[in-house]
């Protein structure tokens, strides 16, 4: 696979078959098909605020047009990003599902956003959420979409904010009981089912294919879809999942150790953060690296796709005589060797997969929702509160996320039954940035490796499921490493 093929990411099919909707409304007004295949509306789109659905206690609080924008003028989400193309008008639809005060005072249900297009091409989508949810996000459906959102292709898309609101990383909305088992796992049949009765009453008929995107939560939730409600979706996509974090920020924590330990002190002792490698010594090791491995699959063209036989050691970078330049201290090839390999028990037991060496690994922060490289990784993970962890007790805090329960309703790395999701026809892409500093790519390989195993081997499983990891590809997104693909990887 080479640049431009990486750009455009994805290139297997999803093979996808017709789903019915249960609707309790009256007989429904039927919509007719344009010349190009699209759907035009049966209804008026504020028609939709008087609309009854079955399952489920929903208030429908907005149903109305918004017109067509230009390209360059509609934001993609929190960063500075615009859509470099034009989004078509659509109806979009707003209401909460099973709405509830929790015990903290605080409302709780999901609310739900979406866009049904004017000229709609019969599928469905649900763009799934990201961190600890908690914001309602535009459904635009640009997640491994390339520059060309699933909107602005016509499908339906349905978004949500997991159940509660919240920023960044507050987890308080665990609090509530129904909140915190929305996250784990009940708010995507729920959107699903309401999300598509609304889809059903629009255009007089339901969805003939429903997919699902995601990314890191988005990817864990997707997993979820497969595992657990495999006749919900015909495609799943799903990015970077966040399948275990509290494993996932062990190996952070136990990384940010490694690092700070060595790391320059400020006058109160403490390290700095994200200086234990300067910029300069980010460049030695990524030169290094692609000397190494950039060649491996036959074209040096700055990026490792021969993953598997690249065994880089940073000890080729030690400093052969102290003062040296351009060269690293034993203090730091020994910080490396530490941080890349991850946890390990003293009896052995290895708690999360090793770290790849990658291109994006020295990438340096740009913009407000950048990630730093996992080189410059201090902390003990995103929800870790800005701790600089300078020592761990492994076991003490590997109990803790063992017996943590919404960690054991929310992992979904260890089931990999899907027979009920393949028989039905459904199809899964994993992609992982290798240079996720987050989540290990090799954790996601690992579980492909064993969805594999139990589906009769790899040819049979990639059938129906393939991975693609992405040489210079940050988490969920591009790095500032140089990957020149799209900001969002393309699944066709």
């Amino acid at each position: 696979m080479r640049t431009k093929e990486t750009a455009a990411l994805l290139g297997a099919a999803l093979l996808a078959v017709n789903l019915s909707v249960s609707f309790s409304a009256q007989a429904q007004p039927t919509s007719t098909a344009a010349p190009d295949g699209s759907i035009a509306p049966a209804i008026q789109c504020a028609a939709l605020l008087h609309v009854n659905t079955s399952g489920h206690e929903v208030k429908i609080t907005q149903a109305g047009p918004v017109g067509a924008a230009p390209a360059g003028t509609v934001s993609t989400g929190p960063g500075p990003g615009k859509l470099p193309v034009a989004l078509p008008s659509y109806c979009r639809v707003e209401a909460v599902i099973d709405a509830h005060t929790g015990p903290d005072g605080k409302p709780y249900g999901l609310t739900i956003a979406v866009a049904l297009p004017a000229a709609w091409n019969g599928r469905f989508l649900f763009q799934g959420g990201g961190g600890l949810n908690g914001t309602l996000f535009p459904p635009l459906g640009a997640a491994a979409a390339g520059d060309r959102p699933a909107l602005a292709r016509g499908f339906a898309v349905v978004s949500t904010d997991g159940g509660h609101r919240g920023v960044g990383f507050d987890a308080s909305f665990q609090a509530d009981q129904e909140a915190a088992l929305d996250f784990a796992f009940k708010s995507v049949p729920a959107v699903t089912t309401v999300a598509k009765q609304l889809v059903a009453a629009y255009y007089g008929r339901a969805p003939a294919h429903s997919y699902f995107t995601g990314c890191s939560t988005g990817g864990r939730e997707g997993m979820e879809a497969a595992q657990r409600y495999p006749a919900l979706f015909d495609g799943i996509v799903t990015g970077a999942p966040a399948m275990r974090t509290g494993y996932s920020n062990l190996a952070l924590k136990w990384a940010a150790v490694a690092f700070n330990r060595i790391a320059p002190k400020d006058a109160a002792g403490k390290p700095v953060p994200g200086a234990a490698f300067s910029a300069a010594d980010g460049a030695l090791i990524v030169d290094r690296l692609l000397q190494q491995c950039d060649a491996l699959d036959g074209l040096k063209d700055g990026m490792i796709f021969n993953v598997q036989s690249c065994h880089f050691d940073p000890g080729a970078l030690e400093c052969k005589a102290p003062g040296s330049g351009g060269c690293l201290t034993a203090a730091q090839v020994a910080a490396l060797r530490t941080a890349f390999d991850g946890p390990v028990t003293p009896a052995g037991w290895r708690i999360y997969a090793p770290h790849p060496y990658d291109t994006g690994i020295a990438a340096q922060p740009q913009g407000p929702v950048r990630i730093p490289g996992f080189l410059f990784n201090s902390t003990a993970g995103p929800v870790g509160g800005g701790a600089l962890p300078v020592s761990m007790d492994l076991e003490h805090d590997l109990s803790v996320v063992t017996a943590d329960p919404n960690q054991q309703l929310t992992d979904t790395s260890n089931w990999t039954n899907l027979t009920t999701f393949v028989a039905h026809g459904g199809k899964q892409i994993f992609y992982h940035g290798m240079s996720d500093p987050w989540f290990s790519a090799f954790d996601t390989l690992d579980y492909y490796q064993r969805l594999a195993h139990g589906s009769g081997g790899l040819e049979k499983a990639r059938a129906f499921a393939r991975l693609f990891q992405v040489p210079g590809m940050g988490h969920c997104a591009r790095s500032s490493s140089g990957w020149s693909g799209a900001r969002h990887p393309r699944v066709s």
